[in-house]
């Protein structure tokens, strides 16, 4: 039994909320690095007031990666801000918002008496591309200056791995050519502090300062000090400020601006720096001779090489590494630097992408004399034997690198290179036996890694549902350009989508290429949230240009890339309204309005001549649009997915009650469901029958679009609701008795006494949520901790992670990411992205411990690959391989949750409870369990959740007996031949008679009898099934009777309650459209179809003879030939067959497989498979041709 709680735990139980981050002017608090943005004005507006200045801050910018949702939190922190006299104004754009930030201290030279308070102080932000758009900004603004009490912080953005950008980023060089000083935090208490000493110097120097973030900084959440006088802010006293100081004045001419910042503002910038420290070394000792340099991310993740190689800072001491942190890493203040470079041997600066310290400190150290200027490495290694020229001497210095400029650092490469310099300068052996010993760890991880076969991807793609499945698609012959946003994810798809532009360059490309192709048309995308940005000037510029192009501006109601926040800053947003009358007036040729409910536009006031469509027509109006000459626009209005599911959970918008079923036995899995709609939600689902397809009800999100998949299988549910489960019927875990409490582990006992854990999963499936929760409670019981997320480029559906690390103090943990090897625990809630390689990296064998969810979501590629093969047990067998079997904890938690819990969301939090009871997590059950109270979202169902996978962990038996007591009994037993024409023989005597299904028996055991001397039986079952499925061909009557089955609507009375109809979807021959291919397009039938679906039914004994209507079709004629042909190919086969001979038996036998569908989809699969099927013949009359070919 675990200890009782400590005081001060009991205390934080009872006392912490989540508003703390906010409401606290003092005390600790758990946040992220985006909510210390948040708070960081609401402090400095405090430390004014504590001085008796009454100052006001204004933010402004826009959204992007890593900073994309630092809008909504600052939205949901409105009441605090607006206590603090800060005003929050998004940006239309970066520059615009930039702008308005200059205006702030234009008050400086306002009229006198017109200013509400003693200065206003403001924060800009965007990510990297929004920081290069505002270098005209920037640099007027800066050399402009700032006032006594206002000051400006520019936070970008940046994205260095290109994760969800078009390109990886790098603000360092943009911010130093515009002349702002660049902060580099790399914590979230740093974001505070250094944030708080960012406007300090901005005040006293008159510059504006930058202030870089990243990912793993701003994206991860930490216990931070709150108290508005933690930073002791010193004024330089080295600094002789000029007559009239440094701040905004006017009239100012701009030589005079130059001037200032170049003789004064920026040399007062360092004077700050120096006098604050900001810059400083971390370990340093008496005999140093090797020094460390670094910021922010880098920083960080040096700290934990030197611990990954069994250095401790005791250990540094005694080796002479010196480890010098930087703040500001331009300018790089040259005082503090020489201190940091006396006595040292070599310096070896570490920081990600281009040099920006490197070169700095290169310059600082050039004069000083040969014999006491250390030797400086970065990006390079020296030369061998040459100590003079650096990379610049090499004319290809690549074969040469120390620390690469591309992509990002790891501890691990990091490591490498110090080891490297060490064991070059000289260390004891002893020393260097624990360096080896550490490096072969990591070295050992790499090799695996080598060898680590990927078993599948989860490709990011738009989630279930997304109006960009329908939009992105161009007619046969057309192609499209991208446009920024989740849009963009339509390169990778089969969408004829190539190539892209910066945000607000749309479309433009094709100004350059038209005169010189033969190509006469484009399509380009173009998001409403871009458009708003600044795509409608890229739609003026062809306009201008006079080029052929059709812009689809897709209206999605939503910013839903970094989301979901409101296109425009309006009340009703930026309207397609709006949006029409700007684009006619602007001159388009032509403009059409695209959505899925024409029907709101009853009464409109749309321009004169537009019309509104639905989304089915969207081909042929495109196919329309590209032979109009000049520039057009579809504006494509569809709500997005994830924000209608969002808006329905807070009855801000309708939920119709209104869900999509297949009838499985009427379903020939196609797949051309998923050809029409690209969506997640439609699975696979393994029959008696083969593969059919199924609707994920949990991530389902009504876009209906799948019913238009040339199939009669789909039946609309109207009315009635998903069943839930009796309260009086659900088995509660709590009133199955107490479970031992397991022995909880504790940090300190790992290698670097930091507790590592890995939430590996799928988005949009509550992987963040899991991580938030364990670094809540963590927070609560007083350990450090740190968590970062690691989302996927898809808010649903692509591959993410959350990284948790727990320590007794904050001190001990250095990074903000589980390093190599260095996994304690992963919580693989999809067993997919667990055994991918960026989960694999983290495992080691003998120190990690895997609980493992079995079971696998379908990934992107069933969208387009019908014969995809769900690779779970693969995967599975790849985790068991890095970790070993004592290793692994296995359950299928998603099963559990669905039929424990009703709805397969509860899964993650079951593998959370799953793990604890294992012992696997260094926390305790009550701050877990007030963390689930905190996070407030379905909190009894979260906590039963978590119990239940307790009860796995203790008892997966039990646990199974409870699921489906029959499945722990009845053990399945290998199909036989015989049970499957058996029943086989009995579904042909429902669809026809006995003499009909006498006839499929008598063939197979015709074939059974021709393959028994070869011991064989795979000829007979292929013929079985497939002979079967030539000959039940579904036809009106067979369907008619499928769809009045008594178990079809059994399945939908234990799904569905409440008073619900059932629609049916067909395209009868006699009845149906056609579209402008010529393809029959379904309709909508009411529940009456019943009535005419059981009188079809019982006249299937029309079938085939002269009075079966249905049956002269060239559909219904093929399908009767296709059976006699296929018995003529296997009888032939018959004549000659031979053990030689037997698999081809066996490939012609399956040929059926691949003849799938109804009308012109199974026509297109026949004609696919008629080439292979004369070869095959073909190869079985004359095999020695074949192989002589071959």
């Amino acid at each position: 039994m675990n200890a009782p709680l400590p005081e001060h735990i009991r205390k934080a139980l009872e006392t912490v909320t989540l508003d703390d981050k906010y409401s606290l002017d003092y005390g600790r608090a758990f946040m992220s690095g985006v909510q210390a943005l948040v708070k960081l004005p609401m402090l400095q507006r405090l430390r004014d007031s504590l001085h008796g200045k009454n100052t006001a801050g204004f933010i402004s910018g826009y959204r992007g990666s890593p900073l994309g949702g630092y809008d909504q939190a600052l939205w949901k922190a409105s009441s605090y801000l607006k206590a603090q006299n800060i005003v929050f104004q998004p940006g239309v754009n970066e520059e615009l918002a930039a702008t308005a930030l200059w205006g702030t201290q234009q008050l400086g030279f306002s009229p006198q008496g017109t200013n509400k308070f003693d200065g206003v102080f403001g924060i800009w932000y965007g990510k990297g591309p929004g920081v290069d758009r505002c270098s005209d900004v920037f640099k007027h603004a800066n050399m402009a200056g700032t006032t006594e009490f206002g000051g400006v912080i520019a936070v970008a953005g940046d994205d260095h791995v290109s994760k969800s950008s078009t390109a990886a980023h790098q603000s360092d060089h943009i911010f130093k050519a515009c002349g702002l000083p660049v902060f580099f935090p790399a914590t979230v208490q740093e974001i505070l502090d250094l944030g708080i000493h960012a406007f300090a110097m901005s005040r006293f120097s008159g510059v504006w300062s930058g202030m870089k973030t990243i990912q793993e900084i701003v994206e991860s959440s930490a216990t931070t000090f709150i108290d508005p006088e933690r930073v002791q802010i010193k004024i330089p006293t080295d600094f002789e400020m000029p007559p009239g100081g440094l701040h905004i004045r006017w009239p100012d001419h701009a030589l005079e601006q130059e001037a200032r910042l170049f003789d004064y503002k920026w040399y007062a910038a360092l004077a700050y720096i120096r006098a604050n420290r900001l810059n400083y070394n971390v370990i340093e000792g008496p005999n140093d001779r090797f020094g460390l340099i670094a910021s922010g991310k880098a920083y960080n993740d040096t700290r934990q090489a030197l611990i990954d190689l069994g250095l401790d800072d005791a250990t540094c001491r005694q080796l002479g590494i010196r480890l010098h942190k930087v703040g500001v890493v331009w300018p790089l203040e040259a005082q503090i630097t020489r201190e940091f470079a006396t006595g040292l041997r070599e310096i070896l600066v570490i920081e990600e992408k281009r040099q920006v310290i490197e070169y700095q400190l290169k310059e600082e150290l050039y004069n000083w004399r040969a014999d006491v200027r250390p030797h400086v490495l970065g990006k390079f290694n020296e030369v061998e034997g040459d100590y003079s020229g650096g990379e610049w001497s090499n004319s290809n210095p690549t074969a040469n690198k120390l620390l690469r400029a591309n992509a990002d650092l790891s501890p691990a490469i990091i490591a490498r290179a110090i080891a490297q310099r060490l064991k070059k300068m000289g260390v004891d052996g002893d020393m260097a036996a624990r360096i080896d010993r550490q490096l072969a760890i990591l070295q050992a991880k790499e090799q695996a890694m080598q060898v680590v076969e990927v078993k599948a991807d989860r490709a990011p793609w738009f989630c279930s549902g997304c109006p960009h499945n329908t939009s992105t698609k161009v007619p046969e012959g057309s192609r499209a350009m991208a446009g920024i946003g989740c849009h963009f994810m339509a390169t990778w798809m089969d969408r004829s989508t190539i190539g892209f532009t910066q945000m607000g360059g749309e479309g433009v490309p094709w100004v350059g290429q038209q005169p010189f192709t033969t190509d006469q048309h484009i399509f380009a995308n173009l998001g409403d949230g871009t458009y708003f940005h600044s795509g409608l000037l890229a739609i003026r510029q062809s306009i201008a240009s006079g080029v052929n192009i059709t812009y689809k501006v897709l209206y999605n109601d939503a910013v839903a890339m970094t989301g979901g926040q409101q296109v425009g800053e309006r009340p009703e947003g930026h309207s397609v309204i709006q949006i029409a009358h700007s684009l006619v007036a602007e001159g388009a040729v032509k403009l059409v309005v695209v959505t899925d409910e024409p029907e709101k536009y009853s009464g409109a006031t749309l321009p004169a001549g537009i019309a509104v469509h639905h989304r089915d027509e969207l081909d042929r109006i495109q196919r329309e649009f590209r032979e109009i000459k000049g520039t057009t626009v579809i504006i494509y209005d569809q709500t997005c997915a994830t924000e209608k599911r969002r808006r329905r959970k807070r009855g801000t918008l309708v939920d119709p009650a209104k869900r999509v079923v297949i009838n499985e036995l009427v379903c020939e899995g196609c797949g051309d469901c998923g050809v029409q709609s690209n969506c997640l939600s439609v699975e696979p689902l393994e029959t008696e029958f083969g593969r059919k397809r199924t609707i994920n009800q949990s991530t389902c999100n009504k876009d209906m679009s799948c019913v238009n998949g040339f199939c009669p299988s789909f039946v609309t549910v109207e009315g009635g609701q998903l069943k839930k489960k009796a309260k009086d019927k659900t088995i509660s875990p709590f009133d199955l008795g107490a479970l031992p409490e397991p022995l909880i582990p504790s940090a300190a006992s790992v290698p670097g006494k930091v507790w590592g854990i890995v939430v590996a999963g799928v988005g949009g499936t509550g992987v963040i949520t899991i991580g938030q929760l364990l670094g809540t409670a963590a927070h609560l019981e007083g350990k450090g901790i740190v968590t970062q997320d690691a989302g996927g480029l898809a808010q649903k559906g692509g591959a993410t992670w959350s990284h948790v690390l727990i320590a007794d103090d904050m001190d001990a943990i250095r990074t903000t990411r589980v390093s190599m090897a260095g996994a304690d625990l992963i919580l693989g809630c999809d067993p997919i992205v667990t055994a991918g390689k960026e989960t694999v990296m983290r495992m080691l064998e003998g120190r990690t411990h895997v609980a493992l969810n079995s079971h696998s979501t379908p990934t992107a590629a069933f969208v387009t690959n019908a014969n995809w093969v769900n690779p779970a047990e693969a995967c599975t067998a790849e985790v068991v391989k890095a970790v070993g079997v004592d290793g692994v904890g296995i359950f299928d938690a998603d099963a559990a949750s669905t039929r424990l819990l009703g709805d397969s969301i509860f899964t993650n939090p079951m593998m959370l409870g799953y793990a604890w009871q294992k012992g696997w997590i260094p926390l305790g059950y009550a701050s877990l369990m007030r963390a689930v109270e905190l996070n407030g979202v379905a909190v009894d169902r979260n906590k039963a959740a978590f119990e239940w996978g307790r009860r796995a962990a203790h008892d997966w038996a039990e646990v199974q007996k409870l699921l489906a007591p029959a499945q722990v009994i009845e053990f399945k037993k290998r199909e036989t031949l015989e049970s499957m024409v058996g029943r086989r023989v009995e579904f042909l005597t429902a669809y026809q008679n006995a003499a009909y299904a006498d006839t499929y028996r008598a063939f197979v055991d015709q074939v059974k009898a021709a393959e028994a001397p070869l011991g064989k039986s795979t000829l007979s079952e292929s013929v079985a099934r497939y002979l079967f499925k030539l000959m039940a061909y579904k036809d009106e009557y067979e369907v008619a009777r499928l769809h009045t089955d008594t178990s079809f609507h059994d399945r939908i009375a234990t799904q569905f309650e409440g008073d619900y109809k059932l629609n049916f979807h067909l395209a009868p021959p006699l009845l149906a459209k056609t579209n402008a291919k010529g393809e029959l397009q379904k309709q909508k039938f009411g529940p009456y179809m019943l009535t005419g679906f059981r009188l079809l039914a019982r006249l299937k004994g029309l079938r085939g003879t002269a009075l079966d209507v249905f049956g002269r079709s060239e559909e219904r004629q093929t399908e009767r030939a296709l059976i006699t042909e296929y018995r003529d190919a296997i009888t032939q086969v018959l004549a000659s067959l031979n053990a030689q001979n037997h698999a081809l038996a066996v490939d012609i036998a399956c040929l059926p497989d691949q003849i799938k569908g109804y009308g012109h989809v199974k026509a297109r699969h026949l004609a696919a498979v008629r080439p292979k099927w004369a070869a095959l013949m073909q190869q079985w009359r004359d095999p020695a041709a074949q192989r002589q070919a071959a």
